[in-house]
């Protein structure tokens, strides 16, 4: 068997409790446990960077209904992580290669080997470029809302994960104008001086509505919708005719605007312009990661694209936080914790 040093313990971050309201730091359990070595067929592997999404908040919710496992109570919670092999049993994986796994929440983690993946060296300039939201963004922007040469296109939240990439896969689809929504002047620059947005503005400043006709005076032809609530019911009306909407999220109402959550649909107006409104979810298949993947890689070596992320340093105990603050809106881009 290979291997390198391995520590006795580890630290790995338990479901304390279900979340009822908000998420809080009190819902979360740090805990000290054994390393073992692995059996026939195993590996362990040491992860350097953890993946943090607002999803994981509805994955701690008792009562979550998602097309993914939900957290429960005493139990390592999972979530997508790169790292390295330090210890092999098993002819799949040698010691030293980097791989991603699903079960991120720990510093060490230790499995068979066909349970992680082993990454390409040579397709992205980090390992960490492979903690993205990608396959999301680029499912509802290509296969959801079709997006084409020419098009007006409105992304909210677009300073987050899945929005700051969504604005760019239009953008190197030929979308004639991208347009973000964000919360902070900072954000609103970070979008069109860094990410090649064409515009962006505040939406806790003024009408969304009057925002959007600015911009866009002649419609939004595809909106890219993680937010929900008021952005919802702003591009109904600010839609031209046959505006195609991928609805990805609802932030709004998961952050504590319980309307935010049960925005009110204008049905004549969508009618009228004829609205294709089309949500949906993303269950990762091989095809949509190998799309995602080969074109990450080809938009970054062309120069055409930025990998938006925050690193958070201090390792596995800074989780949590990382985490409240993703959702309290205070990073940007896909959020990753540096853990080693």
């Amino acid at each position: 068997m290979a291997t390198t040093a391995i520590p006795a313990k580890a630290r790995e971050v338990r479901l304390a409790s279900h979340v009822t309201d908000v998420v809080s730091e009190a819902n979360f359990d740090v805990v000290e446990v054994d390393v073992r070595q692995p059996g026939e067929g195993e590996v362990v592997v040491r992860y350097d960077y953890l993946q943090v999404t607002a999803v994981m908040q509805d994955l701690m919710r008792e009562d979550a209904d998602l097309p993914m496992p939900t957290y429960k109570v005493g139990e390592t919670l999972w979530g997508f992580a790169v790292g390295k092999v330090v210890a092999s049993n098993s002819p799949d994986l040698a010691v030293g290669d980097s791989v991603e796994g699903m079960n991120g929440w720990q510093e060490y983690a230790v499995g068979p080997a066909q349970s992680f993946w082993k990454l390409d060296p040579d397709l992205y300039p980090t390992p960490e470029h492979y903690l993205t939201q990608g396959p999301t963004a680029y499912h509802g922007i290509v296969d959801i809302a079709q997006v084409r040469e020419g098009d007006t296109v409105f992304v909210s939240g677009a300073a987050g994960g899945v929005g700051s990439l969504a604005g760019q896969i239009a953008k190197c689809l030929g979308a004639k104008r991208v347009i973000g929504s964000a919360g902070s002047q900072k954000k609103i620059d970070y979008l069109v001086n860094e990410l090649g947005f064409d515009a962006a503005f505040n939406y806790k400043k003024g009408k969304v509505v009057d925002n959007l006709r600015k911009l866009a005076p002649d419609g939004i032809d595809v909106f890219f919708d993680v937010v929900g609530g008021e952005q919802f019911e702003a591009a109904v009306q600010a839609a031209a005719q046959d505006a195609r909407f991928a609805l990805c999220g609802a932030l709004s109402g998961q952050v504590g605007d319980s309307e935010g959550a049960f925005p009110r649909l204008d049905i004549m107006t969508a009618i009228v312009r004829q609205i294709q409104i089309r949500p949906f979810a993303t269950y990762h298949t091989p095809e949509q990661i190998w799309a995602w993947q080969q074109n990450f890689s080809t938009w970054l070596k062309e120069g055409k694209f930025v990998f938006p992320h925050t690193i958070v340093d201090g390792g596995l105990k800074k989780a949590p936080k990382a985490l409240l603050d993703l959702l309290r809106g205070k990073h940007f881009g896909n959020v990753l914790v540096k853990l080693t």
